[in-house]
């Protein structure tokens, strides 16, 4: 065999071995997703993120996890969806931080063909259209779940403090909106305060809940919509003598906040399925890669959780007990 032969051989056994090495495509290449939350620090979004990533493990596809530090920086996840979006990934996962001001940076991914999955909280536009699919808690349900059950705990009747989340938070918007439709048809229940907002940090939601304490001495019943509303509020409870002696209903069932619960500080709670969410939201988006359809609206499921149902199956895979 002479000399060029054998180089066309060896070139013809190095793109067989190239070929071999390949893992699982999307066309001619890897799946590689961004999947960008509202935050990085709570309980929630780490949970999140073992879903997307089991999810990932499972399909043999690349999960880049990258968000706010902090969930009040909607201008770092803009920055994020662009940056991706410009590196041409095969699609962006993406749990938005304002409704309203994540639009544009995802209709600039889509016109770029790189589709997005929205998940956690809703964004402004039309499904199927806009973005690709919405896989999330159905948060208007979940809040008249909460409603429903401080009503219960209060004998229908009481004075009642509702701590909103935050500002342009689509999903702890409906979750209030469940829950104040709920009052509305209770007319023994009266709202001493249900206009303040927390902020995205445990420390602003404590700071909030601080000074709301002459209304919070006064009240029956709190109910608060997420992770960092509730622990805040809990944490000024307890600073000023008033844990455990409030009907409190919160949101996610966290390890500390089932502590609460145990202690008899929380009385219920909304508990949503981070885990799930995650990993239903990458399984959604790899098959719109491969060209199956995928539904448009899926929903991930919440329950309450109490002392009473703490320890049934169920729950406790749900709070990862």
């Amino acid at each position: 065999m002479n000399l060029i032969c054998r180089i066309a051989v060896i070139a013809l056994m190095a793109v067989a071995l190239a070929c071999d090495d390949q893992p699982q495509t999307q066309g001619a290449r890897r799946i590689r997703l961004a999947v960008i939350p509202k935050g990085t620090t709570h309980v929630f979004w780490k949970s999140v993120e073992a879903g997307a990533k089991k999810a990932g493990e499972e399909e043999n596809i690349e999960i880049i996890w990258k968000g706010p530090l902090t969930e009040n920086d909607a201008a770092q996840q803009i920055s994020l969806v662009e940056q991706f979006a410009s590196e041409g990934l095969s699609g962006i996962v993406l749990a938005p931080l304002d409704a309203n001001a994540l639009r544009r940076p995802v209709q600039e991914a889509m016109a770029k063909k790189v589709p997005v999955v929205i998940f956690d909280s809703g964004l402004t536009g039309e499904v199927g259209k806009d973005f690709v699919s919405f896989v999330a808690t159905d948060n208007r349900k979940a809040g008249v779940m909460a409603g429903e059950e401080l009503v219960r705990l209060l004998g229908g009747k009481g004075k009642v403090v509702l701590l909103r989340y935050n500002v342009g938070s689509a999903s702890t918007d409906e979750r209030e909106k469940g829950f104040l439709e709920v009052m509305a048809k209770n007319p023994d229940i009266v709202m001493l305060e249900k206009d303040r907002y927390g902020g995205a940090t445990v420390g602003d939601a404590q700071k909030t809940a601080e000074n709301l304490l002459d209304k919070l001495r006064e009240a029956d019943g709190i109910f608060c919509p997420n992770e960092s509303s509730t622990l805040g509020m809990l944490n000024a409870l307890r600073a000023n003598g008033l844990a455990g002696k409030k009907k409190f209903v919160g949101f996610d069932a966290t390890p500390a906040l089932i502590s609460a619960l145990k202690a008899g500080e929380v009385q219920a709670l909304v508990a949503q399925d981070p885990a799930g969410m995650g990993y239903k939201a990458v399984r959604t988006m790899v098959a719109h890669c491969r060209g199956e359809k995928v539904e448009p609206n899926i929903d991930t499921g919440c329950e309450l959780v109490t002392l009473e149902n703490l320890q049934t199956p169920k729950i406790k895979s749900m709070t990862g007990q």
